[in-house]
């Protein structure tokens, strides 16, 4: 009985496990998966913006994605998002841009995000998709990459 009492809890805590962090979707099946591989000088004056917390600017330079990059300078360093809409298929009018320096909105069917954060606000349930964001304080260079 004593055996039946521990196998029977083994299976309940091997069932929550799997079952509570079930993988959600970063994005939707048509997202386009592209090679990610920028790299920046924050010293040049168009990295200006960079400088204060809450700033962003526009990547749009080779392997900066099919829609270009969103980078946002945070408390903690800086994100990088793709400017493709995460929760509709790629359209001419999907490409998310900032609104009034603090949302990010998708001009095709006004979803809005929290621009900080990556939050959704409206319409969306998944956040814009993240990449990797490595940061050299000592001259001032930055990678993105996926």
């Amino acid at each position: 009985m004593k055996h039946f009492k521990i196998l029977f809890i083994l299976i309940i805590i091997n069932n929550l496990a799997f079952n509570s962090c079930k993988n959600r979707e970063e994005t939707i099946d048509c997202f386009p998966n592209v090679n990610i591989n920028v790299s920046l000088n924050l010293n040049l004056p168009a990295y200006q913006p960079l400088q204060n917390v809450g700033g962003w600017v526009y990547i749009n330079e080779q392997n900066a994605g099919t829609k270009g990059l969103l980078l946002i300078r945070t408390t903690n360093g800086f994100i990088a998002y793709d400017r493709n809409a995460p929760h509709i298929c790629p359209s001419q009018d999907t490409r998310l841009k900032v609104e009034n320096d603090i949302k990010i909105i998708c001009p095709k069917d006004g979803a809005e995000w929290i621009l900080l954060t990556g939050e959704p606000v409206k319409i969306a349930e998944i956040p814009p998709k993240r990449y990797f964001v490595y940061y050299q304080p000592n001259n001032n260079h930055l990678t993105i990459t996926n």
